[in-house]
């Protein structure tokens, strides 16, 4: 069981210990042993959220972003334990997975509903949450580097923060997502994830949600998209990467990234907070055996997107959507990275350069040893 331990860093934002052990535990719920004794600024106001008239999308106005901390030294790191020449976000001398509201929050931290008759020129706060997850104390690595045990406690840590940002006022969908290496544009090295709780139904999430929601009523509710989508490819296996009791990967028949590879739950689940915890175990292996496999397909680790997709928070969307993991990289090559060039970016129509086929073979065979199972 994960031990849940709430506290507050000195500028009021909020702080949470995630531990596996009680020992853990017992030290973050000592505050005198881990206060912030740092003498943080006020947090500044909320940014904008300003509507694009001609997409019918938000755009979030976030420039205080610009002086967060970029790249710094792992002497300097933020997200590593607090240490007498390094008073970082985290106050603990150690933790286990921690997860806390960003310093330089592109949505919050005020919480309430957009305007919904919005047109062009409207402009209304950009509530909403944006919280970092330190996946563990170590500063090198990324999820796929984490011990089981470790994993295990940052899913528990995911779907704690699920449950709770989805109960927010004005919260439409909430995103966890770790983003990998410098080709994404990481601006800390340490191993980490991120939540946002968005006070709209981001624009990819509609797209999906309402295509969901056809194929429900087509079916009469019999069926989710994501469930037919599943049991074809597993009917076909010429894209599955791995089976498991509870979960399956494979490379998407229409795969937009040269690689991308979707892992879903067999059972109709809306989140990871509704996840039981059989379901929570092997998402743990099979996640892990997914990253390393990625890992194997060339000598240097793969920059990667990990976008777990929820259902949104709304009641005629929200029933015929399923959490589902969507893995994506721009890597086609050992040298090579696809761009986001002409038609990708200014049309949104994807070019593939590999072929799902072969990338699904690819990472069926990448099974052996990579540095990080070396001991």
């Amino acid at each position: 069981m994960t031990l849940v331990t709430p506290t507050r860093l000195s500028d009021g934002r909020e702080l949470i210990y995630f531990d596996a052990t009680a020992q853990a535990a017992a030290l973050h719920r000592d505050h005198s042993a881990v206060a912030d004794t740092r003498d943080l600024p006020a947090r500044g106001a909320t940014g904008d959220a300003r509507f694009d008239a001609l997409t019918g999308e938000w755009v979030a106005v976030a420039a205080h972003r610009q002086s967060r901390t970029h790249l710094p030294p792992a002497d300097q790191c933020p997200l590593c334990p607090t240490t007498a020449g390094n008073l970082s976000e985290i106050p603990a001398p150690d933790y286990e997975v921690v997860v806390f509201e960003n310093r330089f929050s592109s949505f919050g931290p005020s919480l309430g509903a957009l305007p919904a008759d919005a047109g062009w020129g409207t402009t209304a706060p950009a509530h909403g949450r944006c919280e970092v997850v330190a996946f563990d104390s170590a500063h090198e690595g990324s999820f796929g580097s984490l011990a089981p045990e470790r994993a295990r406690t940052v899913i528990d840590a995911w779907a704690h923060r699920t449950e709770a940002l989805s109960a927010l006022d004005g919260i439409r969908q909430v995103f966890c997502f770790e983003n990998r290496g410098a080709d994404i544009g990481v601006t800390l090295l340490h191993p980490h994830g991120q939540i946002y709780a968005y006070p709209f139904i981001p624009p990819r999430s509609a797209v999906m949600a309402r295509a969901a929601r056809a194929h429900f009523d087509a079916t009469d509710g019999r069926e989710t998209l994501l469930a037919g989508m599943l049991k074809a490819e597993r009917d076909s296996g010429e894209r599955m990467i791995i089976e498991g009791k509870h979960f399956s990967a494979f490379v998407p028949f229409a795969a937009r990234w040269p690689l991308e590879v979707h892992l879903v739950p067999h059972r109709q689940v809306a989140d990871l907070a509704a996840l039981t915890d059989p379901e929570r175990d092997e998402l743990t292996t099979v996640y892990l055996d997914l990253l390393g496999r990625v890992d194997r397909l060339y000598s240097t680790p793969s920059p990667y997107i990990a976008a777990w997709h929820q259902a949104p928070l709304d009641p005629l969307l929200r029933p015929a959507s399923r959490l589902h993991l969507q893995l994506t990289s721009p890597r086609r090559a050992e040298d090579k990275l696809k761009f986001l060039a002409g038609s990708e970016a200014a049309m949104g129509a994807f070019i593939n350069d590999t072929t799902p086929e072969l990338v699904a073979d690819n990472l069926r065979n990448a099974v052996g040893t990579t540095a990080k199972d070396l001991p």
